[in-house]
């Protein structure tokens, strides 16, 4: 018997799916318009929240429902560790903090673990499964923008653990499918995988000030730049 989970959350969420992609930080992002600052921020708060959502999913991951897609080889926290020494240094810990958007997730993904823990699929579905789909793509974009090395800032989008990215998330979306879910519960962590997609948005949202800040100093540096080359290119025309 299958629950056709997979199917359900894929079908279900596809709404909020194209709603987060079009929020205006993930567009830039898409874009190869990636501000350090904003982005390190980012990855500030993702430390925080996958720090929630393993532990969370470590506690229950004899549970019936948890158990069936709890892979500790999707864990983030230590490559986000490494990145957020990456960026922010030896005393990164000293220097992050939750956003008010970012604490919302958090305290969802603490409640769902203390009420739901089966609604906790909807957190690592929503998270692990857009990951590993667009990890390489947003890893190149990352490097590109912020001319990042190879060894350095983006080891979140590396599962160094997983070999096949391709044929894990098929074990995966089986292992969704072969869930012990009734109706009711199916369409309750589709419900909590469209909530999740909307405490992501907010994240990104919270970013889309510092992001429009930087993109106008730069368009203003650029701009100064070019007057200050045309008012010196003048001047040697006159010296000449």
């Amino acid at each position: 018997m299958t629950s056709n989970l997979a199917t359900k959350l894929r079908e279900g969420t596809k709404k909020a799916h194209t709603m987060a992609e079009n929020v205006g930080f993930v567009k830039c992002f898409l874009k190869g318009v990636v501000e350090k600052t904003s982005y390190r921020k980012l990855v500030a708060n993702f430390y925080f929240v996958y720090s929630a959502m393993e532990e969370e999913m470590e506690r229950h991951k004899q549970h019936p429902i948890v158990s069936k897609i709890y892979f500790s080889e999707l864990n983030r926290k230590a490559s986000l560790e490494q990145d957020l020494y990456y960026y922010y240094g030896n005393n990164w810990r000293e220097q992050i903090a939750l956003s008010p958007a970012g604490e919302a997730y958090v305290q969802r993904i603490r409640e769902v673990s203390a009420t739901q823990p089966e609604l906790l699929v909807s957190h690592s579905y929503t998270r692990y499964l857009g990951d590993l789909s667009g990890g390489q793509i947003l890893k190149n974009i990352a490097q590109r923008a912020m001319n990042l090395s190879d060894n350095g800032g983006s080891a979140f989008y590396e599962f160094t653990d997983i070999a096949d990215e391709k044929a894990f998330k098929n074990e995966y979306r089986q292992a969704l499918d072969m869930m012990p879910v009734d109706d009711e519960t199916a369409d309750r962590i589709v419900e909590e995988a469209n909530d999740a997609f909307g405490l992501n948005m907010k994240m990104f949202m919270e970013l889309e000030g510092n992001l429009i800040k930087a993109i106008g100093q730069m368009l203003f540096n650029s701009l100064t730049r070019r007057r200050t080359r045309g008012s010196t290119e003048a001047g040697l025309a006159t010296a000449d």
